[in-house]
């Protein structure tokens, strides 16, 4: 059932997406619901509109982040949480444990970039 569930949630924010194509509330609805289902393609094709049209919001570059670590694009993912944080995103302990970095977390130049963000 609730397998069900999601995949109506995700035919109802495509059909919005479809009406109108650059509702932003909508696409992080559809982009969320998409990681959530295990579409992390999907998801991060969502994100990269995401970020064309909010190219200064730092949640969107850093949900793309998430999404390049989750389908394996791991210098991507750490170039767009570079982003994030030039951007003003600053919830660095979320960092060390969403999942969805895992990936990104395991790249040598993860610490490094993790030891400059806790100076400033």
């Amino acid at each position: 059932m609730k397998k069900k569930k999601k995949d109506l949630e995700i035919s109802f924010y495509e059909g919005l997406i479809k009406e109108r194509p650059e509702f932003v509330p909508a696409l992080h609805s559809l982009g969320d619901a998409y990681t959530r289902r295990g579409f992390y393609q999907e998801g991060l094709e969502v994100d990269k509109k995401l970020v064309r049209l909010r190219p200064d919001d730092p949640v969107v570059h850093y949900n793309l982040a998430c999404s390049f670590s989750l389908t394996g694009e791991i210098d991507q993912s750490l170039a767009e949480l570079k982003k994030a944080a030039l951007l003003g995103y600053d919830d660095f302990r979320y960092i060390l444990k969403d999942s969805d970095l895992a990936n990104v977390r395991k790249h040598p130049q993860f610490s490094e970039f993790f030891a400059k963000l806790k100076k400033t």
